[in-house]
């Protein structure tokens, strides 16, 4: 499961989507909703029958900007005494759509006094416990959604894979608050935010996950968050953590009105920095796949018969004989016009195969080749011109 917009691939009991100004409509229903329908589907509570029920999370700008800004200042907070990156914690006010009830909407969320280490955010202090409650209250006077979850930061090292998963203690704290909650109406979610790699890359690095009950078992073998299937244990716990069985990932996406769209547009249309800022192929994940390119081009290479098709190129194949020009004449007074014809009909097709067959090979061989060859070219460039500009 990726973490792109998805906004209309879950599951709607509505009348669907099928123009542009419906799918307008959808989105913008993220900022209302039908009470009656909500307290329903609340009543009913489908995802306490289904550990899987949930597939998407949609969360608003708002509240995007407040987390972001939340786990840096944690970031910044550590580095400036000298250590490292703090880890801090927060909740989150949202609702189970009624429209498309295995999605979940986080419209706003409230950063909490906690400051953790690594892979381990605890809310157990009495003063939190108390500001929190103290929080609930004064939410209930002034907004009709709950807390429906939590958020917290993993500010280690940027490496190759994400750190937004879940530790064996976020998983016993959001187990706790499933239990607590789901069953009540108000179904609870994890999400987790990689700040450093958010800042390397210029894009805001965001998973939000489910936990298993202790009873369920994926029917899957190896079957990772994302659903994907690893076979190496190194790599699965790498990328998820210990506990990389024991929950899921579900999509998220970004709503906006409209109109608040049409203005990022406008606002972000010239924005030609953000091409300098951003060099794919020097993130990290490119850098490791690099040499794997390389020999997947030249494998390619090596399977297609280079002298042969340039050589075919140079010297074509006489139009009645099928052999070389350089053949053709010695080959032309020792046959009749029967084993010519013959040779037309047999020999030519399959030189013309064979040619065909080259050729496609090398293309695609070339094709990769080029792109390595932009890639590089993109990131001389841009070094180049930032060095101009900045240095």
């Amino acid at each position: 499961m990726a973490t792109t917009n998805k906004l209309n691939s879950t599951e709607v009991t509505a009348t669907p989507c099928t123009t542009k100004s419906s799918k307008l409509n959808t989105i913008n229903t993220r900022y209302t909703y039908d009470s009656q329908q909500l307290d329903d589907l609340r009543k009913r509570s489908p995802w306490t029958d289904d550990p899987k029920w949930f597939t998407s999370v949609s969360v608003s700008p708002t509240a995007l900007v407040k987390m972001m800004t939340h786990c840096n200042s944690g970031v910044e907070k550590g580095t400036q005494k000298g250590g490292n990156p703090i880890e801090v914690m927060g909740l989150m006010l949202g609702r189970p759509d009624p429209l498309t009830p295995q999605t979940l909407v986080v419209t706003d969320v409230f950063p909490l006094p906690i400051e953790g280490f690594e892979t381990r955010v605890i809310a157990d202090d009495q003063d939190v416990v108390n500001h929190m409650i103290a929080l609930g209250e004064s939410l209930e006077c002034t907004r009709k959604e709950k807390f429906m979850g939590w958020y917290h930061s993993h500010p280690f090292d940027v490496g190759e894979y994400s750190h937004c998963f879940l530790s064996q203690t976020d998983i016993s704290t959001q187990l706790q608050w499933q239990r607590a909650e789901d069953p009540h109406g108000n179904p609870f979610l994890a999400i987790v935010v990689d700040p450093l790699r958010s800042l390397a890359l210029s894009c805001p690095q965001v998973k939000a996950f489910r936990v298993y009950p202790p009873e369920y078992n994926s029917p899957i073998v190896n079957e990772c968050p994302d659903g994907s299937i690893i076979q190496e244990e190194k790599e699965r716990l790498e990328k998820w953590g210990n506990c990389w069985s024991r929950y899921y990932e579900l999509n998220v996406d970004y709503f906006m009105s409209h109109s608040a769209r049409n203005v990022m547009d406008i606002l972000t249309k010239n924005l030609w920095m953000k091409s300098f800022g951003n060099v794919a192929s020097l993130e990290a994940e490119n850098i490791k796949r690099y040499p794997d390119r390389l020999a997947s081009i030249s494998e390619k290479l090596q399977k297609a018969d280079v002298t042969s098709f340039t050589a075919n190129l140079l010297n074509p194949p006489h139009p009645m004989t099928g052999s070389t020009s350089e053949t053709s004449a010695s080959v032309a007074p020792m046959t009749g016009l029967v084993s010519r014809e013959s040779n037309v009909s047999a020999t030519t097709p399959t030189i013309e195969m064979r040619k065909n067959r080259h050729a496609e090979e090398i293309k695609n061989a070339c094709d990769g080749l080029v792109d390595l060859a932009v890639e590089k070219v993109h990131e001389s460039i841009t070094q180049a011109v930032k060095k101009d500009l900045f240095s």
